[in-house]
């Protein structure tokens, strides 16, 4: 049932031939609650709230020194081929969560670290926190996909996606495009 470490491997080319930039918002999710998915038309982003809908502001997986929710982590983007490699059992296995679905090259060459992008009418910032895969991820996809993501090499290819946070506040709408900014 989970993808192979020789599957992953192969589609390592593909993955890695995706757009540079200009990609639609395939699927958009709210994750209201841990474990918990919403499918939306549309989010409303704001920096000092992140998502609404979300849970980042009132149980975040990350935080500040200071205790604040860490605003790098307010919205997650994986890669659509990526997500459909490893995604297989969409019945009964739980989506990523991560907030929209992209057929767009993350990797670090393209979208470094304070990368703006702008999507809707909100405008994102790419972060310097790196997506492991959690433990969530590998007994939801396999320990080959998890092992895939942060093997040596792989780090700056972003397999797992990137984390941003939000700069400029806006609403943002499946079919909306994601475009790197000057």
């Amino acid at each position: 049932m989970y993808v192979t470490q020789g599957e992953l491997n192969r589609a390592l080319p593909d993955i890695l031939a995706a757009p540079k930039d200009g990609a639609a918002i395939e699927m958009l999710c709210l994750r209201p609650s841990r474990n918990k998915r919403e499918f939306v038309d549309q989010i409303a982003l704001t920096r000092e709230h992140g998502i609404r809908g979300e849970r980042w502001l009132k149980d975040p997986w990350l935080r500040d020194q200071d205790g604040a929710p860490h605003p790098g982590i307010q919205v997650s983007i994986l890669p659509k081929r990526t997500l459909n490699l490893v995604w297989r059992d969409r019945e009964s296995t739980v989506h990523p969560g991560d907030t929209f679905i992209v057929d767009m090259d993350l990797s670090l060459n393209n979208l470094p670290t304070g990368q703006l992008l702008s999507v809707g009418t909100s405008i994102l910032k790419v972060s310097d926190v790196f997506n492991t895969a959690c433990v969530k991820w590998t007994s939801r996809y396999g320990a080959a996909a998890k092992n895939w993501v942060t093997e040596p090499g792989h780090e700056g290819l972003r397999l797992r996606g990137i984390l941003c946070s939000i700069e400029l506040d806006g609403l943002i709408k499946v079919g909306d495009v994601l475009r790197k900014t000057v």
